[in-house]
């Protein structure tokens, strides 16, 4: 059975920090491409960040310079740095395990963010 299983959410002011970590089993966690993805109240899913297995790192723009995602293999698990917390990056935070060429595509139950102003 795959599990995802996040942890580190919760609630920060404006330019603080947090990191999240997703912590995987059931899975060959080393093979996976990991990401974090967001939804805010009213809007759709985003992704936020991914890291493929050779450790490529790709971000949505408005994260660039603010978040950092990196995974460690020994421990099956994937983090999101976050600093300069905004108000906007205000969600519930997705870890994803996705293995392209395959329908092994799955979801960790979420982490709420909460960043006040």
């Amino acid at each position: 059975q795959v599990q995802l299983v996040e942890s580190g959410g919760g609630l920060v002011q404006a330019g603080g920090s947090l990191r999240l970590s997703c912590v995987a089993s059931g899975i060959t966690f080393s093979i996976f491409t990991m990401g974090w993805y967001r939804q805010a109240p009213g809007k759709q899913r985003e992704l936020v960040a991914t890291i493929s297995r050779g450790g490529s790192t790709n971000y949505t723009d408005s994260v660039k310079g603010r978040f950092a995602i990196s995974r460690d293999n020994a421990k099956n698990t994937v983090y999101l740095q976050m600093n300069s917390l905004k108000p906007e990056d205000t969600a519930v935070y997705y870890c994803n395990a996705r293995f392209f060429g395959s329908n092994w595509n799955y979801w960790g139950q979420g982490t709420q963010v909460t960043v006040s102003s």
